[in-house]
Formats: structure tokens, C-alpha cells, sequence
């Protein structure tokens, strides 16, 4: 079976991701396309809540990588633009496949993100 592809796009930038097959990829596929306004937090991430919870299976990834699409809670999806050590808890949604120029097209403020189901 072909892993499940995502593009999110913000502005005039999109990158591809690579869903982990699970219940709560399930779930978020269920609630695609949306389009989230993503809150800035801690120079590495954007964050938003779903309209509805999700499925999880969290745990201690140790270290974030730039391109982790993570859930936080039950209803809260995360998106890494900076790798770093984390001491919190989250299930594994996916990873942006190509991260050049994420950085630059999250920029440091809120922003909206589209979130489409590819395949």
C-alpha cells in the first residue's frame, strides 16, 4: 500500500508530506482539506487546534525534527520548522519530505496553512 501524501500550502509555497499510517492519520484524513490559522510559538513550531479531536498514541519522540507534523493533546497539530531536544508528548502524524525553505515560508508570525489529501 503507498503511503498517504499531504500538501500544505502556505502562500505561494507547498511542500509534500508523508502521512504514518495510523487511527489518527485516518482521522485527519477524514477532516481533509482544511485550512488552518497557525499560531507561532517558541521560534520552532505552528500550532492549531482541529475542529474535532482525534485519535492519539503519544509519546517521548526525545527530538523534533524540521518537517515533523506532530499532535499534541487530542486536537492540537503542530508544525516544526526548527529541530530540537523536547520533553513532551506526541503522536506521529507525518513528515514534510522536502524542508527547504520551510523556515522561511512559516516565517515568525501566525499564518494560514492549507492542509490537502494528494492521493
Amino acid at each position: 500500500m503507498d503511503p498517504i501524501k499531504i500538501r500544505l500550502t502556505v502562500g505561494a509555497k507547498t511542500f509534500m508530506a508523508t502521512l504514518v499510517k495510523s487511527k489518527t492519520e485516518e482521522a485527519l484524513i477524514n477532516q481533509l482539506p482544511f485550512e488552518l490559522k497557525m499560531v507561532e510559538l517558541n521560534g520552532n513550531e505552528k500550532y492549531a487546534e482541529l475542529k474535532r479531536p482525534i485519535p492519539t498514541n503519544a509519546s517521548n519522540p526525545g527530538k523534533i525534527s524540521i518537517g515533523d507534523i506532530l499532535l499534541y493533546g487530542d486536537q492540537t497539530l503542530v508544525v516544526f520548522y526548527k529541530s530540537f531536544s523536547t520533553p513532551y508528548s506526541y503522536t506521529n502524524i507525518g513528515k514534510i519530505d522536502d524542508v527547504t525553505g520551510l523556515a522561511a515560508a512559516l516565517g515568525s508570525g501566525n499564518i494560514s496553512v492549507k492542509f490537502e489529501l494528494v492521493n
